[in-house]
């Protein structure tokens, strides 16, 4: 079925601007601890801040089928305005700890109407060769995680707010392009009336939860690894006081690469097969899990840097492809309500890893406490081995 090629650019630059929302906090969190006098824990507890509210808003977007029983582009741009005005509300001096916690919270609740739902849209233009436009579309979420990183390491010079409202910016016009150049896509089939049950029926399917299951192995690993760049990286400044790299350019860089493999890894589950092709990603990413001790020891920043870039790819290749496998395995009709619910379990899971490995941090300065990520992978691999019925 024709439709305009400018679609999935647009699809893809919204998701970008609307997603450089979540980690706008992370970008300037040394400003926001030493600016509202924050406790040293809170790189933890702001990042799963924002989880939590998407988790609650993925779960309320979920029960209600929000995304497929109203216009996707509409729910979209929604989501997208209230979420950069929550988002810009941080830098207001009267704020606190708790809310500083909430502004988060609420932000991430948005952000459950702009990455579910920007997955949905484009599995209503895209019924063939999804993983490919899943994989450009996973690509613009990552590069839209780092970028605050990168906005940091622009405007060193500049007040920390500036990042804050760049972001809100950028959301506000990824919002507005989705709702005026995407209309409802051709394979969309509207759910006509509120289904409770349908948040129920997503589990109903093997090849489907063997999907989910491999995805919440590599959201246990994901987020927290994107969290705790910046801390690897200082840890290794720390270590070896010869290196002398930014760590927000570099944390802008390890986790915006993920963005092209996300690409790659969609362009090769064509040839190779989606299943196969996250399998290996999840296999790469575990065995990065296994090998960061010995890499944080070596005394070469260079290896250290590429070992970590390697890692910031293959963490996040598989993204779009569990999605793909969902999307495939799932009744048209609550294909939206599938997509956001696994979201929403996805990351449940990753609160637990990142205040795990806070908490572990608060405790100990090894550099093994980085292995507990590789738990993640190993389950999901296991799910992934499991025989089911063909998904593709």
């Amino acid at each position: 079925m024709e439709h305009p090629k400018r679609i999935l650019p647009v699809i893809v630059l919204s998701q970008f601007c609307c997603t450089s929302l979540w980690f706008a906090g992370n970008g300037v969190m040394s400003d926001l601890v030493s600016n509202f006098d924050l406790p040293a824990t809170a790189v933890g507890h702001l990042t799963s801040a924002i989880q939590f509210g998407f988790i609650v808003g993925t779960l309320t977007f979920a029960v209600l089928t929000i995304a497929d029983r109203f216009s996707p582009s509409k729910v979209f741009f929604v989501s997208a305005l209230l979420g950069a005005l929550f988002n810009a509300g941080v830098i207001w001096e009267g704020n606190g700890f708790i809310s500083l916690l909430t502004l988060r919270f609420i932000t991430g609740f948005f952000l459950a109407g702009i990455y579910p739902v920007g997955m949905k849209i484009a599995a209503d233009y895209y019924e063939k060769g999804l993983g490919k436009s899943l994989g450009f579309l996973v690509g613009a979420l990552v590069v839209g995680t780092a970028f605050p990183h990168l906005l940091k390491d622009m405007t060193g010079f500049l007040p920390w707010e500036i990042v804050l409202l760049a972001t809100s910016v950028l959301a506000l016009l990824g919002g507005a392009l989705m709702l005026l150049l995407v209309p409802n896509g051709p394979y969309r089939k509207s759910g006509v009336s509120l289904d409770f049950s349908a948040f129920f029926k997503v589990f109903n399917n093997g090849s489907l939860r063997s999907a989910a299951f491999g995805y919440f192995g590599h959201m246990w690993e994901l987020y927290a690894f994107w969290a705790f760049v910046p801390a690897l990286l200082k840890t290794y400044r720390d270590l070896h006081v010869y290196a002398t790299f930014s760590v927000p350019l570099m944390s802008f860089l390890i986790i915006g690469t993920g963005g092209l493999a996300c690409v790659l890894g969609g362009y090769l589950s064509q040839s190779l097969g989606t299943k196969r092709t996250a399998f290996a990603a999840l296999f790469l990413s575990c065995a990065c899990c296994i090998v960061s001790p010995f890499i944080l020891a070596v005394n070469h920043d260079l290896v250290f840097l590429v070992f970590l870039l390697f890692w910031g790819m293959v963490v996040v290749a598989d993204s779009p492809l569990f999605s793909t496998l969902v999307a495939h395995n799932v009744q048209p009709q609550i294909k939206g309500t599938a997509l956001t619910i696994v979201n929403c379990i996805g990351f449940t899971i990753t609160i637990v890893s990142i205040q795990l490995i806070g908490a572990i941090r608060g405790m100990t300065d090894s550099s093994s406490i980085y292995l507990i990520l590789a738990l993640g992978p190993i389950g999901g691999l296991i799910a992934l081995s499991r025989k089911t019925k063909p998904v593709e």
